[in-house]
């Protein structure tokens, strides 16, 4: 940040604005991320200081709340001790114990952020925000529509502000009351320095005043910075910078003063009492922010603990042979830990695996009947690849009353009054009866189950993008695949990709609930491209001569599993001989019973359904309730996320963690020098975290950091929601994704040896910032002892566990059954 003494840099400042402001992108990218990305440069306790000093966000949970946890016995007294002994010195230790349970909190938060702009409300009585907000976030959303508005946004092809100007001179109404700021526009630069002389004065205040004024409404602002920078996010694009939004903010608030003073008014710098403010000096850091990161630190390892103590004394499982029924390989996702150890349960010759479910295969795709390319690999990717969607039999759906016609004054009526008597009748009887519909968002309806899909590359290109993989690269990214998750040998006769989507009615952030490997889409064409590749026979034939020998009778099948419905597609079945078929409809029953105890397993979440009734009778209730317009609820998505773990499955075969873990095979023995594991932790790492993270955010401060209660959202131009029909955007997440979630920071425990994982990490800076600086936390278990070392100040340190007893359970049932809150790590001994 500038020194106050320096000239107003408007370059430099805007960059500043752009790098603290929120980074969500639209709802249809809504990929998650870390909400304070901002400040990952810096340890996370001082992180968590600085942002509330500067921002007022609330970074953590307060005393009280941390204090409750302790009572609750969420917090155990030996890892207090520990904490407190490892920060703060064994002389002190006892001293500080008893602060952290009888010192007062302070309650004092006067933010940096804010302060100057409050001077036009204490001086001349006057709310800016008020008069200023609703006519431009009415603008904004107007010119960003994606598709809600009936009429576009005349001229927008010209920029914003140029489009502004146009309107401005060509209507017979305009956006201000007075006439400077009329003139401004139409005959003036608008540069934003000249706009601050006129309403601030002092160029020393003027950082402050942007910051002040853009935070007023981090939502909207954070959405404008993120299209100037990725311009394709938008479908129907737009043309816009943060520069332009801000000038034309500047305006109506010289309108706004101009006309309710009369320009009788001064600019804030002769009127405030404050000196100009650097606001990102260096914060003090309180003796109560002390006691918070200690409760912080204490609250996650009591958790950590248990987690570490089951692996670290987990069975070695028996292992299955190479007779296999079958394999399949998942997404790490969180939700697919619990499916992945049913389906196990069912089939104990089965063999399950976890990776990111873009399944290493990187691309654009476009559906036959769609107009637009989507990206369908993670968000930093830029693929150079498109698979189109062709010889598809399927149309979407469409409801007769949503039609462009019903617009029109004649039409409009006549549809009422015909076909909107019918829509009323199908909404009541939704209440009773939920079923799909065309207004049902689902991943099944993202390719069509029989088309067919232009993989193998020819000749064509489209847009400098090359149609399809040529054999080579093909050959290149299914070895990766398949060495990243150590299988590379015993291979079964079927070998499944399975990614996953979701279904929901009414729910603006439905990208949320799909894939995040896939960009916030299902993950269904990347398992059709992947298997086809690991079929095709010159690929196989190049994989060969790399060590890996698929043979002839294997068949890989893609597949889609639906995590809110817990369904389960499969797809080009039509590849299968007689005796494939065979195996493969007997794989798909015991699926099928997984999928019915899986469903059964996240009902005890949801309080109108009973847990102990028979599975098959709650999945059909968990169906119902997914396309149910009136359920805020349809999943609750990445709630409760604490763990990723890399490694073989023994480590965590017959752990019950509580679907609280992503999940991604690796086989160290593969690996030695780790070089499959540095691309793991490079995904892993910013995915797994970044949901981690926004979760962690949105529960802790879900006013400002997320969305609050989705009840009276509004969607806003398709590109955001906001409260009503003139509020800032809401970023983050809504209450009912996040009110189970325990705000625990990301374990990441990595099956290797703590030299290769300390080794790899010096080849990645960004990778290792998130461990460096505690965003993560990171344990290796060592393979051959599974002793633990814990990844602190650049350098692993042993660790040593509780001498404590992992409970044990007899099965899943009777877990799920005793209680709906999160579950502690238990033992499944069938």
């Amino acid at each position: 940040m500038m020194n106050q003494k320096q000239a107003f840099s408007e370059e430099h400042t805007l960059h500043e604005l752009k790098h603290y402001l929120p980074a969500q992108a639209p709802l249809k990218d809504f990929i998650h991320h870390n909400t304070l990305h901002a400040f990952q440069h810096l340890n996370f306790a001082e992180a968590m200081q600085k942002a509330k000093e500067i921002f007022g966000y609330k970074t953590t949970l307060s005393l009280k709340e941390y204090r409750n946890l302790y009572q609750q016995g969420q917090i155990k007294d030996e890892v207090i001790k520990r904490i407190v002994t490892e920060s703060k010195g064994e002389e002190t230790a006892d001293n500080w114990i008893k602060k952290l349970h009888h010192v007062k909190s302070e309650n004092l938060l006067n933010t940096r952020v804010g302060r100057l702009r409050q001077y036009w409300k204490k001086v001349y009585k006057l709310d800016l925000d008020n008069q200023v907000h609703p006519l431009l976030f009415r603008v904004l959303c107007s010119y960003l529509d994606q598709g809600i508005a009936m009429w576009p946004f005349p001229v927008e092809h010209k920029g914003f502000l140029a489009s502004l100007r146009m309107l401005e001179k060509n209507s017979q109404t305009s956006f201000f009351k007075t006439e400077r700021a009329k003139k401004l526009l139409l005959h003036s630069h608008c540069n934003i320095s000249a706009l601050l002389h006129i309403l601030v004065g002092e160029e020393a205040y003027f950082e402050q005043y942007l910051f002040d004024q853009q935070f007023c409404h981090p939502g909207w602002s954070g959405m404008v910075a993120t299209i100037e920078s990725n311009p394709d996010t938008l479908i129907d694009k737009r043309y816009i910078t943060l520069h332009d939004f801000i000038a034309f903010e500047l305006l109506l608030e010289i309108d706004t003063l101009d006309y309710n003073l009369s320009m009788n008014w001064k600019p804030i710098s002769e009127v405030t009492k404050v000196v100009p403010l650097n606001i990102f000096d260096t914060t003090y850091v309180s003796e109560e922010a002390e006691l918070i990161d200690l409760w912080q630190k204490a609250y996650e390892w009591t958790y950590y603990n248990s987690v570490l103590l089951a692996i670290q004394t987990n069975e070695q499982v028996n292992p299955i042979g190479n007779q296999k029924s079958f394999q399949a390989m998942f997404c790490i996702d969180d939700r697919e830990c619990s499916i992945r150890r049913h389906i196990e349960t069912f089939d104990e010759h089965c063999e399950t695996f976890g990776t990111p479910g873009f399944f290493g295969v990187e691309f654009y795709y476009k559906p036959e009947h769609g107009k637009f390319i989507t990206k369908l690999c993670p968000a930093p990717v830029s693929p150079k690849y498109l698979i189109k969607e062709i010889d598809s039999t399927h149309k979407h759906d469409k409801d007769m009353h949503l039609t462009k016609h019903s617009h029109s004054l004649f039409s409009g009526w006549l549809i009422s009054q015909t076909l909107g008597f019918w829509s009323a009748f199908r909404l009541f009887l939704n209440l009773f009866k939920p079923s799909m519909s065309p207004a049902t968002a689902t991943s099944l309806r993202h390719m069509d189950q029989f088309s067919k899909l232009t993989i193998e590359h020819k000749s064509e290109h489209i847009n400098q993008l090359q149609v399809g993989f040529t054999i080579a690269e093909m050959a290149t990214r299914i070895e990766g695949l398949l060495r990243s998750i150590g299988l590379i040998s015993n291979f079964a006769p079927l070998v499944y990709i399975i990614g996953h989507g979701s279904s929901s009615v009414n729910n603006p952030h439905y990208a949320a609930y799909d894939c995040g490997a896939c960009s916030g889409r299902p993950g269904s064409v990347n398992a059709r491209v992947a298997s086809f590749m690991a079929n095709h026979p010159m690929v196989r034939n190049r994989l060969q001569e790399r060590g890996i020998n698929i043979p002839t009778t294997t068949k890989f099948v893609a597949g889609l599993h639906d995590t809110t419905r817990d369904d389960m597609v499969f797809y080009d079945e039509e590849q299968l001989h007689d005796d494939l078929l065979i195996s493969h409809a007997k794989n798909k029953i015991t699926m099928q019973h997984a999928l019915d105890e899986n469903a059964k397993e996240r009902s005890r979440r949801f309080e109108v359904i009973d847990t102990h009734k028979p599975a098959a009778y709650i999945h059909q209730k968990i169906q119902n309730r997914s396309v149910s317009l009136f359920e805020p609820r349809p999943e609750l998505n990445h709630a409760t996320n604490t763990l990723c773990i890399i490694g073989k499955r023994d480590l965590t075969k017959n752990i019950f963690l509580d679907r609280r873990a992503f999940m991604n095979s690796y086989n160290h023995t593969l690996d030695s020098d780790g070089k499959y594991l540095l691309n793991i932790l490079k995904a892993a790492a910013p995915v797994c975290g970044g949901i981690n993270l926004e979760y962690y955010f949105s529960r802790v401060d879900n006013s400002r950091l997320g969305a609050g209660t989705k009840l009276p959202h509004n969607v806003m131009g398709l590109i955001g929601v906001a409260n009503g029909i003139d509020g800032d955007l809401r970023p983050g997440l809504p209450t009912q994704m996040i009110e189970v979630h325990d705000p625990i920071r990301l374990l990441m425990v990595v099956e290797h040896y703590p030299d290769v994982i300390l080794h790899i990490l010096t080849q990645s800076k960004e990778t290792n910032e998130w461990f460096a600086n505690n965003w993560i936390n990171l344990v290796a278990v060592h393979p051959e002892t599974r002793s633990m070392f814990v990844y602190k100040s650049g350098a692993f340190y042993e660790y040593r566990l509780p001498n404590t007893i992992v409970p044990v359970a007899k099965s899943v049932d009777e877990l799920i059954q005793s209680s709906a809150d999160n579950i502690a790590v238990h033992f499944i001994k069938n």
